[in-house]
């Protein structure tokens, strides 16, 4: 999938994503409530920016990358633990810090950090 360009992403923004974003990241977090649904609402996750503005998604983190992963089952008791509730906490007030615009870079940097925040999942790039 080529990049696309500003013009598209921006009105894309302005007719979907602001509105969207809220609602898939409510999704996610009702998914990853479930336990069973966790996988999918991981996936969703990582989409959360590209319902934002189009943004491409990112690619999985790098063979180098998941030997710096936290043990699977570290990740599932922070998950159990604070991940569940804290995510959500941060993926809305991400949601809302980029209706305001102006706070659309601090969002995008939330929601970068948020796989990380959900279950110390580490990305590169």
């Amino acid at each position: 999938m080529s990049e696309r360009s500003l013009l598209v992403r921006a009105l894309w923004f302005v007719l979907v994503g602001w509105w969207a974003t809220p609602a898939v990241v409510n999704v996610v977090w009702f998914l990853n409530a479930t336990v069973v649904l966790i996988p999918l609402g991981i996936k969703l996750t990582n989409l959360v920016p590209t319902v934002l503005s189009l943004r491409e998604p990112r690619a999985t983190a790098a063979p180098e990358a998941a030997r710096r992963q936290h043990p699977l089952l570290v990740r599932a008791i922070y998950f159990v633990l604070v991940g569940w509730w804290l995510s959500w906490l941060w993926a809305n007030a991400a949601a809302f810090l980029a209706v305001t615009i102006v706070g659309l870079p601090i969002a995008y940097w939330l929601f970068n950090r948020l796989p990380y925040v959900t279950s110390l999942y580490r990305f590169d790039g």
